[in-house]
């Protein structure tokens, strides 16, 4: 079985079942194509931080997140250096993991270039998207995602391999694997399919 029935009672992607705020996340965002530099930079460090945790502690801390680090401006925290390392390790309201305090604040700086070589971070990560009307993927990786982890490490980027590329990838639409069946995966579609980035 690859749905559950929400709270309307219509079936939705089985992940959805465990926790109850997954529901609101699934139906608004998670698929829905997004091209907001600032929130697609937010979501590759989200899922950073996320390796070896649920994707549920990240989300009930994400506007923790957002506050440590100025709403995930990349040029902001680009400038943050080993005070504000210091000062978000004492932060109990999101992950005190240096590493990944570091690989945030390492990829602000590698997002800035990029926005100078490329125009935005959209315009490049768009170009490993998956077609419209592709077929929903259980896989943890694809070769889009090797592809793309791939690129991002050439650049510097770090925290960002092919597993947390496809979570990133499935999150902001470059794929729509909301399953068949699932009253939300049309949606997504038809999103995706209304999206610049989808009909260069």
């Amino acid at each position: 079985m690859t749905t559950v029935p929400g709270p309307d009672g219509k079936p939705r992607c089985r992940w959805c079942a465990a926790a109850p705020e997954f529901f609101a996340y699934h139906d608004g965002e998670w698929g829905f194509p997004q091209g907001d530099d600032h929130l697609l930079f937010e979501k590759l460090c989200l899922e950073g931080f996320q390796s070896g945790l649920s994707w549920r502690t990240i989300l009930a801390k994400r506007e923790n997140f957002r506050r440590a680090f100025h709403s995930f401006d990349f040029h902001k925290v680009a400038r943050f250096d080993e005070r504000d390392v210091e000062r978000l390790l004492k932060d109990a309201g999101i992950i005190r993991h240096r590493g990944k305090i570091e690989a945030a604040i390492n990829n602000a700086g590698r997002a800035v270039e990029m926005v100078k070589r490329e125009g935005s971070l959209a315009s490049f990560l768009w170009r490993h998207a998956l077609p419209a009307g592709s077929a929903p993927s259980t896989a943890a990786t694809t070769p889009e995602s090797i592809a793309l982890s791939k690129a991002l490490k050439k650049d510097g980027w770090k925290f960002v391999g092919p597993t947390t590329v496809y979570a990133f990838m499935q999150a902001m639409g470059l794929v729509n694997d909301h399953v068949e069946g699932c009253v939300t995966r049309a949606k997504a579609e038809t999103a995706r399919k209304k999206f610049p980035q989808m009909k260069r």
